[in-house]
């Protein structure tokens, strides 16, 4: 026999009406009679009609989730955190795929798909302010991403600029002067915020900024990372730390190190920024930035099911705290 809504509630030994809370995600319910009741639903194989509930609540129980590339690790990580809290808030994640195109990503706000979601996260590469402007407005929207855009859109953010300025005044304090920066542009988005970060923390300290430091790379991956130390190592450019603008850029530059005879952390350090699971487990391990990614999936779910029935609100920018993951890539002093 099927079992019910009300043979979950006799099991749990709670109201029909707090089982219901529970499967429709909403916040004001105990931990503990959360979990009751979510262990009663898996006991008994309890399955939600989310069909019927959509009539009843106007709600499909579903989120969209876009992001540029699930094989980059950064991607992947975040939409597993993403998935985890819709699934502690009772809601299903559809995961798109965009490849970073503007056109794309366009195309994605005005798809007829979204209309079987209530809501959609976004993380944006190649998207402009104007591209918001015609979206359906009673639509939710959370963007994702390091460009804020000046559009009545709700932005979960990280602290770029900062936190880069903390990861090379780490390098600096630790008495290197010749920090190489892999992966860096400048413009608007993480690569310019980031160089700018490393810039202002060069002339805290008094050092001088050397344009022969900066290696651009076409693509955040190992193989840039990698590649960009080869080169500086061609040019026969002194450096005696690496910051890496992303930690697959910096785990690729570790390699090549390794391969050159360089010694990491002895002669050169190498730091790296986004505190990816494998960052810990490097040899050696990478000292890193943690942008703050469970506090931005978790804030980004959280916001987007707070918008479902009133898009309309005054949209928030938040950002994320940061915390520097010190590790044997580039101990303190």
């Amino acid at each position: 026999m099927t079992p019910t809504v009300h043979d979950v509630a006799r099991l749990a030994g709670v109201s029909i009406k707090t089982v219901s809370n529970v499967i429709n995600g909403h916040p004001h319910v105990r931990a503990s009679t959360r979990e009751k009741v979510q262990r009663a639903i898996a006991e008994l194989g309890y399955t939600p009609n989310l069909t019927a509930r959509s009539l009843r609540s106007g709600r499909t129980g579903v989120i969209a989730l876009a992001v540029p590339d699930l094989s980059f690790s950064y991607f992947a990580e975040l939409a597993g955190m993403v998935i985890a809290r819709a699934e502690e808030r009772g809601v299903v994640v559809l995961v798109e795929q965009t490849g970073g195109e503007r056109d794309r990503e366009r195309e994605l706000l005005r798809s007829p798909r979204l209309g079987l979601t209530d809501g959609l996260i976004l993380s944006p590469l190649g998207l402009e302010a104007s591209d918001l402007a015609d979206r359906p407005r009673t639509y939710p929207t959370v963007l994702l991403g390091e460009r804020v855009y000046d559009a009545p859109v709700d932005h979960v953010t990280m602290r770029n600029t900062e936190a880069a300025q903390a990861a090379t005044a780490h390098l600096l304090t630790a008495g290197r002067q010749r920090i190489a920066v892999l992966g860096a542009h400048d413009d608007d988005g993480a690569a310019g915020l980031r160089l700018q970060g490393h810039r202002a923390a060069l002339a805290d300290a008094g050092v001088a900024h050397d344009p022969d430091l900066i290696v651009e790379t076409r693509f955040w991956d190992r193989a840039g990372g990698a590649d960009a130390v080869r080169d500086l190592l061609a040019r026969g450019v002194d450096f005696d730390a690496v910051f890496g603008l992303s930690d697959t850029l910096a785990l690729g530059a570790i390699r090549a190190l390794q391969e050159a005879g360089r010694r990491v952390p002895d002669e050169v350090a190498v730091v790296g920024f986004d505190d990816l699971d494998e960052a810990a487990y490097a040899i050696p391990s990478l000292t890193t930035i943690d942008p703050g990614r469970r506090w931005i999936a978790q804030t980004a779910v959280d916001t987007l099911l707070g918008r479902v029935g009133d898009a309309a609100g005054e949209a928030r920018v938040v950002s994320a705290p940061f915390e520097l993951r010190v590790r044997e890539s580039a101990p303190a002093r």
